[in-house]
């Protein structure tokens, strides 16, 4: 549905200037997911540190000409273009979607609860598509901007809505609810989730129940909401007691799937969920319970039930064969979805080849040629450079296209299948080289066949990588910083294990000032990765002066042998005003020049014309510790001192820094001209003090191979160290030392994490395996997912288990483990 510019003027009550009628039919608060720029409005949301503003010369110069902002812009510099100015755009966002969702009539239901909103939403998308063109919440778009966002894709061809929303305070429920206006509520539980927003759980309800106010009906999980409903209209639940809509009489673990025992309106029904984990059956019986109440029959909602597939609720990026990378995301298959995922290839590609694997696109409520023309289109605008189609929509949409020559030729490659099959048949490895592979299919096209074919088949150990957990990590900190103060991200080390390219491409879509690795070809690796941002060096040599100024590295000079090396080395190649960091040593005893030299390295600066220092720094040594806060102070004392000199024998300003991650938060009065964050960006907060709320970045998973029992008496593992006093069942696990699994951990030492338990290791770890107890963990069986740190077992406690440091810990994850990279 198009509006022009005017209609949207007019919708906000803007003044009566004339606004001309150029049509918007897309809003835009993401320069990375711009598109179709001559039919969108960007929304202009300044966040903690940079102003939206700072966007608006890139987008008017890739055709946007319609923006939405808050603060004044000097206009004489975008002619063609309109700006509409509100107090707030976020308010303003919101509502236009409000009166956009008003011009509607279909049934439309919102979601809300602690946990489990997009799963819940997803599966109702799965069990209600064969009988409605539905319109959804893509992935977790449930925050005051994303809600607003979902609801602005709803269109005349749509004839059910499902959308969620998630809140963490009082009061912005409110305004979700006028975008959504649900006709029947789910409220799918109310758990820990946020509770340091509100007092109570009782005050998180209330807050919730908001989205329903004017609904006229709702469901509810009865049994896991503590409190009191206050609810006036019909409310429809489901649990154990009697008095529920639906009354569950029994759960059965049957194998690979729960079956349910239950009675509906006296009659007595059961249900079989192909999933056993606690969670996932309570939200396919809230999913059960919302068809009951749209009048589905008893044999229908059984059928489909038990047809409910796994939901990925995230886009992976796993390492291929060919040196190639697949983004995986074929849970579902839809314009918006690959709108994601094409921005989400674009940005990890970089520079590299991009290819897409697409099925057809089933139930759009779309015109076929109206829908894969847009499909194109899309694939056009992020720079795709083949397409693989398989299905028999979209290949022969394609095969007219290709035929009409009156079009100009298509810029990607094109390779048509019917089917998974035909793709599988009729091409072979060697046709995928160093590219990004998106694979985005409808589930009747079962491309996880495609996944498992593509992807390199290494052992079940994985370390899964949370890039949105880590840019969510990143604004904390950059919350923390005067808005002048720059911030360099610390990625050496193969970026504390989780990957150097892939980490480094995120942060620079973020804006991040500078980078910094240990060795030159660190360096290297990201430049080939597309990274065009500035790094820096720690730890160059001699014999990597070519390396560094072939790839435009900045290099550490901290000592007058290095100084006098590279200076020769600069002269040789006649290069003049070369970028380099000094470093000061004021008390790690590391590396730097002495405080006392900082007035012959001036002289020397003062009189040569190879070098233009870009910073001078220091490192401190216990910033983390109150009980060295006098030696801390003792060492920003002599890097004051020492800047002072070179700034009055220096022509020109150059960064100040000190501060690493403990820092930025214990002294912000020492954050100079810029700070330098490591191991905090990963989801580890150093300070003893009071803990920051980081999420958790890197996760370690691997699978259980085997399940045995074995008796009393018996042992476990080499040396037979681990002795069993009970009748015991014991899970090996595909991890060991050659994994970066530390022996300290074994015999009881370390937990693992399976099946909602913990479970200690047993016997000494192994180089490819360890052993762990599961006697008291419920149906563990053979490759069944372990993880061995992340957010149930913390990599800090393993840390402290083996007497070292999180830092060691997940550096030491061995480069066999495969990387999974993923955003949610």
């Amino acid at each position: 549905m198009n509006y022009s510019l005017q209609d949207i003027a007019e919708r906000l009550q803007l003044p009566g200037k004339e606004y001309g009628q150029q049509p918007i039919s897309y809003l835009v608060t993401d320069s990375r997911k711009l598109i179709f720029p001559e039919q969108t409005l960007f929304i202009a949301i300044s966040g903690p540190r940079r102003s939206a503003a700072a966007y608006i010369p890139e987008l008017y110069h890739r055709g946007v000409r319609a923006f939405l902002v808050a603060e004044p812009v000097d206009r004489s510099s975008y002619p063609e273009a309109q700006f509409l100015q509100v107090p707030d755009t976020v308010k303003a966002l919101q509502q236009l979607a409000a009166q956009h969702r008003s011009r509607f009539a279909i049934p439309v239901i919102g979601i809300t609860g602690s946990n489990g909103k997009t799963i819940v939403k997803e599966w109702l998308y799965q069990l209600l598509q064969p009988d409605y063109v539905i319109v959804r919440s893509p992935r977790s778009y449930n925050s005051q901007i994303g809600v607003p966002l979902s609801v602005w894709q709803m269109s005349e061809r749509h004839t059910l809505g499902i959308f969620e929303a998630g809140i963490s305070a009082p009061g912005e429920m409110e305004r979700l609810a006028a975008i959504i206006q649900p006709t029947l509520g789910v409220l799918t539980n109310i758990g820990a989730a946020h509770d340091e927003g509100f007092i109570d759980h009782a005050q998180k309800l209330a807050e919730k129940i908001r989205l329903f106010e004017k609904a006229p009906a709702l469901v509810a999980a009865k049994d896991y909401i503590c409190d009191t409903i206050h609810y006036s209209g019909e409310l429809i639940t489901w649990g154990a007691a009697a008095g529920n809509t639906l009354q569950v009489i029994q759960q059965q673990i049957n194998g690979p799937v729960m079956v349910v025992t239950a009675v509906y309106k006296n009659q007595q029904l059961g249900l079989t969920i192909p999933f056993t984990d606690t969670m996932s059956v309570q939200n396919a019986l809230t999913c059960c319970t919302v068809l009951l109440q749209m009048g589905y029959a008893l044999p229908v909602i059984q059928q489909r039930i038990q047809q409910l597939e796994p939901v990925e609720m995230r886009m992976q990026l796993r390492k291929a064969i060919n040196n190639c990378l697949v983004l995986n995301d074929s849970y579902s298959n839809d314009k918006v979805s690959l709108a994601l995922a094409l921005s989400f290839l674009k940005q990890q590609a970089g520079s590299h080849p991009a290819t897409v694997v697409l099925s057809d696109i089933v139930q759009s409520g779309q015109a076929e040629p109206e829908l894969y023309h847009d499909v194109v289109e899309l694939l056009m605008k992020n720079g795709i450079r083949k397409l693989y189609a398989v299905g028999p929509a979209i290949t022969e949409f394609l095969r007219h296209r290709l035929d009409d020559t009156t079009k100009a030729p298509l810029p990607f490659a094109t390779a048509l299948f019917p089917s998974t099959e035909a793709f599988l048949e009729q091409n072979t490895h060697s046709q995928f080289q160093q590219e990004y592979i998106l694979l985005k299919g409808a589930r009747q096209f079962e491309f996880e066949q495609i996944a498992h074919w593509l992807e390199q088949q290494v052992h079940q150990t994985v370390l899964e990588i949370n890039l949105s957990a880590m840019v969510q990590n990143l604004k904390i900190y950059q919350g923390m910083l005067a808005p002048t103060t720059k911030l360099m991200a610390m990625v050496k080390a193969y970026s504390y294990g989780s990957g150097a390219g892939e980490v480094a491409r995120r942060l620079q879509q973020q804006q991040v000032d500078y980078l910094a690795v240990a060795y030159a070809d660190e360096g290297v690796t990201l430049r080939k990765a597309g990274i065009s941002m500035p790094i820096m060096v720690m730890s160059p040599d001699e014999h990597s002066f070519d390396t560094i100024v072939n790839y435009t590295l900045e290099p550490e000079i901290f000592s007058f042998e290095l100084y006098h090396a590279f200076q020769r080395y600069l002269q040789k190649e006649g290069v003049l005003q070369y970028p380099v960091h000094l470093k000061l040593n004021t008390g790690m005893n590391r590396l730097g020049f002495e405080p006392e030299e900082t007035v012959a390295l001036a002289k020397l600066l003062k009189r040569q014309q190879q070098f233009v220092v870009k910073s001078l720094f220091s490192h401190l040594v216990a910033s983390e510790d109150p009980a060295q806060d006098a030696f801390t102070q003792q060492q920003v004392d002599l890097f004051t001192a020492a800047a002072a000199e070179l700034e009055q024998s220096l022509e020109y300003p150059f960064i100040k820094h000190i501060a690493n991650t403990a820092a930025i938060r214990r002294y912000p009065q020492y954050q100079f001209d810029m700070v330098r964050l490591g191991i905090g960006l990963y989801g580890v907060d150093s300070n003893a003090e009071k803990q920051l709320k980081l999420q958790v970045v890197d996760t370690l998973k691997t699978t259980v191979a085997q399940v045995r029992n074995i008796e009393a008496g018996e042992t476990v593992g080499y040396g037979r160290k681990g002795i069993v006093t009970r009748s015991s069942t014991i899970a090996t696990v595909r991890i060991g030392y050659a994994d970066g699994y530390n022996r300290k951990l074994g015999n009881g030492a370390g937990y693992m994490y399976v099946n909602g338990h913990r479970a200690p290791v047993i016997g000494n770890v192994c180089m490819d395996m360890a052993m762990i107890d599961v006697t008291d963990v419920p149906q563990v069986k053979p490759g069944d997912i372990v993880e061995v740190f992340g957010s149930n077992i913390p990599v800090q406690e393993l840390a402290k288990a083996t007497g070292t440091i999180a830092y060691e810990i997940m550096t030491s994850i061995s480069q066999r483990v495969k990387r999974v990279y993923y955003e949610e």
